[in-house]
């Protein structure tokens, strides 16, 4: 059976610990492991802007002795010019696995019904998981474990990265609480779903309005921009009603005095995170920028190890 990595609860709790595990031995040997040798392939489809998915799996292929072949989402124009279920023919028969970083789950869950090869999701409106397993591997460096960690995701907890930190989370036995205004919590089913994994994990899903409460006494602090992707057109509403939950040093003193503060990047500064926050002491966003090449070199190896 072909497995895939389209969200993050797609690797059971013991199965994300094998990859994590994995990806720390990667980062201390990282030419030691050639899954790809040959070269094998593994397409990147890219119809969203990126830059560190780019570069962190282009470095990670290369490192695992493949090709990494980048195909330009607008030059294939999936949908228009040619629907989701052909292009997944196509490339499954040119490429050991297939990184796809788009604006729709059902088309990356449409990608992994017909290529034939792994599929890994490498950001959708909904969810970001490769994220998620770089953002875990830099807590465990920090934290020395997951379970028990008590991590505050702050602002916008309706994207990508608010689905992925719950579900992630509780598969890790930790402690996700989510400060974001009504409106702007993670979906329903997917806090549903983090919560019964957390009943097995003894980790927990919390939510509230205030980002005080929120980030009192956590260990990790975490945030990501207010205007994702595709929600340009709210600009002006949303920086009237994220204000009170920016990282800023004055919110942070209400974690505990050791917590890391977290952001997948591209960070707007002086928005939901602060110039002094983003370039302090407590901030590990550059070990996470690193880590998502070692993560997703982890993940690859794994889903081709056992499909």
């Amino acid at each position: 059976m072909t497995r895939h990595f389209l969200r993050d609860d797609d690797l059971s709790p013991a199965e994300l610990i094998e990859v994590l595990d994995l990806a720390d031995r990667m980062k201390a040997e990282p030419f030691d492991h050639k899954p790809l040798t040959g070269p094998r392939t593994v397409a990147l489809v890219f119809d969203r802007p990126t830059l560190r998915t780019q570069v962190s799996f282009a470095a990670g292929i290369a490192e695992l002795g493949g090709n990494p072949m980048t195909v330009d989402g607008g030059l294939a124009a999936m949908g228009s010019r040619e629907g989701v279920e052909d292009v997944a023919r196509v490339l499954g028969r040119q490429a050991a696995a297939i990184v796809w970083r788009t604006a729709h789950q059902s088309d990356v869950v449409t990608m992994a019904e017909h290529a034939g090869v792994p599929v890994l999701n490498a950001l959708t409106d909904e969810f970001h998981p490769c994220q998620l397993l770089a953002d875990l591997q830099t807590v465990r460096e920090h934290k020395g474990r997951l379970a028990g960690v008590r991590a505050a995701f702050v602002g916008d907890g309706a994207c990508n990265m608010g689905n992925s930190w719950v579900l992630a989370g509780a598969a890790a036995g930790m402690h996700v609480v989510i400060g974001a205004p009504e409106g702007f919590t993670p979906d329903a089913d997917v806090i549903a779903t983090a919560r019964t994994i957390a009943q097995e994990t003894g980790g927990s899903i919390e939510l509230t309005v205030d980002p005080v409460e929120a980030v009192s006494g956590a260990d990790v602090v975490i945030t990501d921009s207010w205007v994702s992707m595709g929600r340009e057109e709210e600009s002006a509403d949303r920086l009237r009603i994220f204000p009170p939950y920016g990282v800023t040093e004055e919110l942070l003193a209400h974690a505990d005095p050791e917590a890391i503060v977290m952001h997948c990047l591209p960070a707007y500064r002086g928005k939901e995170i602060s110039e002094a926050v983003i370039e302090g002491t407590q901030s590990v966003v550059w070990d996470e920028a690193e880590n998502r090449r070692h993560a997703q070199k982890a993940v690859l190896t794994w889903l081709l190890d056992r499909s």
